[in-house]
C-alpha cells in the first residue's frame, strides 16, 4: 500500500507539476509579450522625439507614455541621472547597460510584495545642436507593468497542483486499499484455515475464490493437501489404535500362562539342587527369562493404560521416607539414603513405588556406587533425588532416556531391562501432575529428580 501510494503520489505530482510549470510559463510569457507590445506602441508614438528643452521632453514622454500610478515611467538621461519616475534601483545595471546598447530589454522584479515587469529601450534626441554620438542626446525610458493578476493566477495553479497531488495520493491509497483487501482478505482466510488445520481440525478447508487466478489455484491445492493429510492421519490413528489394542490384548493373553509358568518355575527352583547340573542350570535360566518376560508384559499393560487414558490415581496419605525404605527393602536394593522423617504427602503409593524402584534399579545397574537417595519437601512440593557415581548420561541423549525401549547400552540387543522403566516412571510422575528430569551431577554420575505436588488440588 505504501509503494502504491508513493507511486500514485509521484505520478500525480509529476503530471500536476508539469502542467503547472507549462501553464505558468505560458501565462507569464503572454503577459510579458502583451506588456512589451504595449510598450513598443507607446515608444513608437514618441518618434520623432522633438526636443527643445528637458521640461518639454519630460512633458511629451509623460503625455505619450501615459504615466500613471499603476503604469509608472522612468526616464534616465545618458549621464545616468534620473529625470523623474519610479525608483531607479529597480533597474539592474545589466538591464541598463543592455538598453544603452540599443536592445529592447525586459526583466521581472519583486517590489512591494508584488511581481513587476520592467521594460526599457533607448531613444535619441535629435535637436541638431550636437553630434548623434553625444550621450546627452540619448535617454533610456523604462516602464513598470504590474503582474499581480498573473501572479494570482499562477498561485492558484500552484494550489491546484498541490490539491491534485493530494487527491492523487488519496485516490492511490483508496486503490491500494481496494487492491490489498482483494488480495489480503483471501490470503488471511487461507492463513486462518492453515492455522486451524495445524491445530488439529482436519476438516478445515479453504474457500476457493471464483476465477482461475493463482490464489484460487493455491486454495484448491491447499484443500487437496488437507484431504490427503486427513486421510493419512485417520489411517495412522487407526493403525496406532490397532497396535495399542494388539499390544494390550497380547499382554493380557500372556499374563495367565506366564503366571502359571512362574508358579511352576518357583517349584522347580526349589528342587533345582536335586536335578542334574545341566538341568538345574536350564531351570534357573528359564526362570530368569520367564520373570523378565513377566515384567515386560506387566510394563506393556501399564503402557497401554497410559496410552488409552485409563490410568488413574489411588491416592493416600504417605510418609515419603517410609515408602522409599519399603521399596528398597522389598527389592533388596542396598543404597545410601538421606530421608527425613515426618514428610507426608497425598500421592498414589503404588506409583511412587514404581518410580523409585525404576530410578534406583537403573542407578544400581548402569551407574556406580555409591548410589544416594534423598528426599525433601516444601509447602507444596515433594522432591526425591536419585544420584550415582557412574559415567553419567551423554548430553546428546539426555531426553532420550525417557523414551520407550531406550536402553542404557544401545549396542547390546539384549539387556536385563525392557527399556520401558523410565518411560513408565515419567508417565507416573505426569499422572500426579509432577515432573521427572535427568541431569549429570557436578562431580559426574547421573542425577534423576522427581518432583510431585504434595497435596492434590483441593486437598491440603
Amino acid at each position: 500500500m505504501v509503494a502504491f501510494a508513493m507511486l500514485g503520489f509521484a505520478v500525480a505530482t509529476g503530471v500536476a507539476g508539469v502542467e503547472y510549470i507549462t501553464a505558468r510559463d505560458a501565462i507569464v510569457q503572454r503577459a510579458q509579450d502583451i506588456a512589451v507590445a504595449r510598450f513598443l506602441r507607446k515608444v513608437e508614438s514618441l518618434k520623432p522625439l522633438p526636443v527643445r528643452s528637458e521640461g518639454e521632453l519630460l512633458s511629451v514622454i509623460g503625455a505619450r507614455m501615459g504615466s500613471r500610478p499603476e503604469y509608472p515611467v522612468l526616464v534616465l538621461r545618458g549621464d545616468g541621472q534620473a529625470s523623474y519616475g519610479f525608483d531607479q534601483t529597480l533597474v539592474s545595471p545589466q538591464l541598463r547597460d543592455a538598453a544603452a546598447a540599443g536592445y529592447l530589454v525586459s526583466q521581472r522584479v519583486r517590489h512591494d510584495n508584488a511581481t513587476w515587469l520592467v521594460t526599457g529601450v533607448q531613444l535619441s534626441m535629435q535637436d541638431g545642436t550636437g553630434p548623434p554620438e553625444d550621450p546627452s542626446t540619448r535617454i533610456s525610458v523604462f516602464v513598470l507593468d504590474s503582474l499581480t493578476g498573473e501572479q494570482a493566477v499562477v498561485d492558484n495553479l500552484a494550489r491546484d497542483a498541490w490539491l491534485v497531488g493530494a487527491a492523487g495520493v488519496v485516490v492511490a491509497l483508496g486503490l491500494a486499499m481496494f487492491a490489498a483487501r482483494g488480495v489480503v482478505r483471501p490470503v488471511r482466510a487461507l492463513q486462518q484455515t492453515a492455522a486451524r488445520l495445524g491445530a488439529g481440525d482436519l476438516e478445515a478447508r479453504a474457500t476457493v475464490p471464483p476465477g482461475g487466478d493463482e490464489l484460487a489455484a493455491v486454495s484448491a491445492t491447499f484443500n487437496e493437501m488437507a484431504d490427503s493429510l486427513r486421510d493419512h492421519v485417520v489411517q495412522l490413528r487407526r493403525m496406532e489404535t490397532d497396535a495399542r489394542r494388539f499390544v494390550g490384548d497380547v499382554s493380557h493373553e500372556l499374563r495367565t500362562p506366564l503366571t502359571a509358568m512362574t508358579a511352576v518355575l518357583d517349584l522347580l527352583d526349589d528342587t533345582a539342587d536335586q536335578l542334574p547340573q545341566d538341568a538345574a542350570r536350564a531351570v534357573r535360566l528359564i526362570g530368569v527369562e520367564t520373570r523378565s518376560l513377566t515384567r515386560l508384559v506387566e510394563d506393556l499393560i501399564e503402557v497401554t493404560r497410559f496410552d488409552a487414558g485409563t490410568a488413574t490415581l489411588r491416592v493416600d496419605t504417605v510418609d515419603i521416607a517410609d515408602a522409599i525404605r519399603a521399596t528398597l527393602d522389598r527389592r533388596g536394593l542396598v543404597v545410601d539414603t538421606d530421608l527425613p522423617d515426618g514428610v507426608v504427602a497425598v500421592i498414589d503409593p503404588r506409583r511412587l513405588d514404581v518410580i523409585v524402584a525404576n530410578l534406583v534399579g537403573n542407578a544400581v545397574r548402569h551407574g556406580a556406587p555409591p548410589v544416594l537417595v534423598t528426599a525433601g519437601a516444601t509447602a507444596d512440593t515433594v522432591t526425591v533425588q536419585v544420584s550415582d557415581s557412574g559415567p553419567g548420561i551423554d548430553e546428546s541423549s539426555m531426553e532420550d532416556v525417557f523414551q520407550r525401549f531406550v536402553k542404557a547400552d544401545q549396542s547390546r540387543s539384549r539387556s536385563e531391562g525392557s527399556g520401558l522403566g523410565l518411560a513408565i516412571a515419567r508417565e507416573n510422575a505426569h499422572l500426579h501432575g509432577g515432573t521427572l528430569t535427568a541431569a549429570n551431577g557436578p562431580d559426574g554420575g547421573a542425577v534423576f529428580t522427581l518432583r510431585l505436588p504434595r497435596y492434590p488440588e483441593g486437598r491440603r
